[in-house]
């Protein structure tokens, strides 16, 4: 899903096969996983992003998270 990142593709993939792992290794079908990474989603936003920039950055992810559900 990241277009142009100050990560390396390495950290990332590494990153998400530890959650993949995490996910497989708790037997979390489809509706657990998406429950797992929608809570983990909020609480980051709701954590790390300041009040003021939330709802600007969240419509963001969103229309990323579309953009690459649908392929594009």
């Amino acid at each position: 899903m990241p277009q142009q990142s100050r990560y390396s593709n390495q950290e990332f993939e590494a990153a998400m096969q530890d959650i993949f792992d995490s996910l497989e290794k708790n037997n979390a079908n489809r509706d657990l996983s998406l429950m797992v990474l929608g809570n983990v989603v909020s609480n980051i936003f709701v954590q790390q992003v300041p009040e003021g920039n939330r709802e600007a950055m969240l419509n963001q992810f969103c229309d990323v998270l579309k953009r690459a559900v649908k392929g594009n």
